[in-house]
């Protein structure tokens, strides 16, 4: 057996195609110096991260990547490319780069040993703990490389080592892009040192979604994490001469990579979920490059954690030695403090705004919850009104759909679904994106609701290049029954369509706006107030933007500039009981919640309350049942935290429990607010507010009413 002094790869002569990655034994501790609790043993859940790029994962998912490998849960992270650039581990400006030799095999393995530092990291509090790499078999003739580290073996990194497009943009045949849509029949991996597998291999588009449906199929993850599919287009496109017609498409802020990567893992999804797995996958993806444009959504002891690891990931400490003569880390990242990529890590942003208005009332009493896992609706119901004891999930229809689900109740107590769908591209028929909704029939086994095909309602995108940017649906049903469903467009504006009790469907038409340059993010939401006007709120980067109905069932206008300051994005609105509308957002750059009142129509939007700091991002859930307001919302732990108070929100209960998404907030039989919420394992939680207590609220339930006494805080 050969060992590299200080560290190094060694191999035995009885592990063909086994090797260990040993490094000099160093304190496990964390990175402030302090000692790092092992991880929490986890079996319920497993993730599964598929990346393009070995620093994607640490810019774009953290810090949803360091809670997943802090749950003890099997946590594995694909690598498509090799990420080779132009070979030189430096940054461009740095002095001599054009005369730097390029040496894309050592780059290669330097990212690697740079991500597996990052990950070693998260996990152990050592960036140094050892690794054992070996070959790995997903389809027959194919190898990739395997890491597993040793001090926690639930992580582990998979490196197929494609070549990348060496470019940001500019479409390259041999490319991710190029081999989805077939503008190259293969693309050929790239051997980096030091690596067990000893030759390079040539995929084809269907062999990589046949490699990643046998990643799934190994894991069996909860859930899967993927790049942006729908990224932003540039409002300025750029011009390539000489573009063949296969390669020419949308230019947009991410990187080209990102987005091919995103839909490979949709192609295998697909696959897979058509074939017999033991669980069902939720799936999140996450905004890349985009957020360049947007404002930070994280606060900044949340971004300085997740420079932490990727000026690991750089290599900004130089005198740190991984034993790997390549390098342990990549310049090109280095040092983070004042760079460019400063935007990259004070984001994490889900392409999925996600929705408070997935949980409904049965006429029962009982309530029923939304979500989708295996790309379908799935439909859980209460046991017993007011038990917080559910079902478990049943499918209720569609397929291919995306990030979440909105329900809304007509006045007879029927439900109606909306959610929007992936079209993969086959032969004659292109990619693209469209909104679908399902209404209920009636009631099923055990009166759990029952639902029709569900319909597809197009997309206010007539080309399907541009349906692919097409926005989250929310929908709101006006006094006289009509349904009305908003997206966002492609130009950043809102479109809307209509439809008595749900059918018959008007067209797709542009709401009209003050300002047509205005650009929105996706994030919207709409309620009634209590005199039955649709209210409608959307923000873009400086401020939000608000739409109100002239009288119930008249049309939307805007109604004049809020003069709110800029948010996040997402937005949540809630009737006051004594008329007016209430609004929960968060503050860029603090993270900070702030709840914003419109008492009347002419004292405008007021900031009310600015709520106590509890980290966290993504939407807010906000309710208000009489005078007591109650919200739901991430910290940054990654864990749900609730709030209630006469007239304005009280403190932050400490107790919390992990979830995805945004919780689901009703009131039940009762009058009692609800917050619901879906665990990484693809079960739900629930507490409900009554008034009494300490708290005023309950025990969190989990789904067969356990309490969780082991509350995270």
């Amino acid at each position: 057996m050969l060992q590299v002094a200080g560290g190094g790869l060694v191999v035995g002569a009885g592990a063909v195609g086994a090797w260990q990655w040993l490094a000099p034994e160093v304190k496990k501790t964390g990175t402030d110096g302090a000692p790092v609790s092992a991880a929490k043993a986890s079996t319920s859940a497993s993730f599964v991260h598929v990346i393009a790029h070995p620093d994607d994962s640490l810019y774009f998912m953290n810090p949803e990547l360091e809670q997943s490998i802090l749950s003890g849960a099997p946590a594995v992270t694909v690598c498509l490319t090799g990420g080779e650039s132009d070979g030189r581990n430096a940054l461009s400006q740095a002095r001599g780069y054009g005369r730097m030799p390029q040496k894309r095999p050592e780059f290669v393995r330097a990212r690697i040993n740079g991500f597996r530092a990052a990950t070693a990291q998260m996990a152990t509090g050592n960036s140094l703990s050892p690794w054992d790499v070996e070959t790995l078999r997903l389809l027959p003739g194919f190898e990739v490389e395997l890491q597993t580290l040793r001090a926690a073996p639930h992580v582990q990194l998979i490196f197929v080592e494609l070549i990348e497009a060496r470019s940001l943009r500019y479409p390259h045949k041999d490319s991710l892009r190029g081999l989805w849509l077939g503008a190259t029949p293969r693309l050929t991996t790239l051997t980096p040192t030091g690596t067990p597998v000893t030759r390079t291999f040539q995929y084809g588009r269907q062999q990589l979604i046949d490699t990643l449906a046998a990643v799934f199929e190994r894991y069996q993850p909860t859930v899967v994490r993927t790049l942006d599919p729908n990224p932003a287009h540039l409002a300025k496109q750029p011009e390539y001469r000489n573009t063949p017609a296969v390669l020419d498409g949308i230019y947009s802020h991410d990187h080209q990579d990102h987005t091919s990567s995103a839909f490979f893992a949709q192609a295998a999804l697909a696959e897979y979920w058509g074939r017999k797995h033991s669980r069902p996958t939720a799936v999140e993806s996450y905004v890349g490059y985009e957020v360049d444009v947007l404002r930070s959504n994280l606060d900044k002891a949340t971004t300085d954690r997740k420079v932490t690891f990727l000026d690991v990931y750089g290599w900004a400490d130089n005198g740190k030695n991984c034993g790997d003569a390549a390098g342990c880390g990549d310049r090109k990242v280095g040092d983070l403090s004042g760079t460019k990529y400063h935007g990259w890590s004070s984001n994490c942003r889900h392409r999925a705004p996600g929705t408070m208005r997935w949980v409904q009332p049965l006429p029962d009493g009982r309530l029923a919850a939304f979500s989708v896992l295996d790309g379908a609706a799935q439909c859980w119901t209460e046991r017993k009104a007011g038990s917080g004891i559910w079902s478990a999930p049943v499918a209720v229809g569609g397929t291919m759909l995306e990030g979440q689900i909105q329900a809304v109740r007509h006045e007879d107590g029927m439900l109606q679904l909306f959610s929007i769908r992936t079209v993969l591209p086959v032969k004659g028929g292109p990619h693209r994106r469209e909104v679908t909704t399902a209404l209920q029939r009636g009631t099923g086994p055990g009166g759990a609701p029952a639902f029709g095909p569900w319909q597809s309602l197009d997309s206010p995108e007539d080309d399907p290049g541009r349906s692919m940017e097409v926005g989250y649906p929310v929908a709101v049903v006006a006094k006289d029954g009509t349904a009305h469903v908003f997206v966002r467009n492609w130009d950043g504006g809102i479109s809307f369509r209509s439809g008595a009790g749900g059918k018959g469907w008007t067209g797709w038409a542009p709401l009209p706006a003050a300002d047509p340059r205005t650009k929105l993010q996706d994030g919207l939401d709409a309620a009634l107030d209590n005199e039955g006007r649709i209210h409608l709120v959307a923000a873009d980067t400086k401020t939000v933007h608000h739409w109100v109905s002239q009288g119930p069932g008249g049309p939307l206008q805007e109604a004049g500039p809020t003069r709110l300051p800029a948010t996040t994005g997402p937005l949540t609105l809630a009737p006051l009981s004594g008329g007016g509308m209430r609004m929960a957002v968060r503050m860029p750059d603090t993270s900070r919640i702030v709840v914003a009142d419109r008492l009347t129509d002419s004292a405008g939007w007021k900031v009310a309350t600015e709520c106590p700091t509890i980290s966290g991002y993504g939407r807010v859930a906000l309710a208000q049942a009489g005078t007591v307001t109650v919200l739901a919302a991430r910290d940054g732990k990654g864990l749900v935290r609730l709030s209630a108070g006469s007239g304005r929100p009280g403190p932050w209960l400490d107790e919390g429990v992990p979830h995805r998404g945004t919780a689901g907030m009703v009131q039940d039989a009762k009058g009692r607010t609800v917050a619901v919420v879906l665990g990484m394992d693809g079960r739900l939680s629930s507490a409900r507010h009554t008034g009494s207590g300490k708290s005023g609220f309950t025990d969190w339930l989990s789904h067969d009413g356990t309490a969780q006494a082991d509350l995270e805080s």
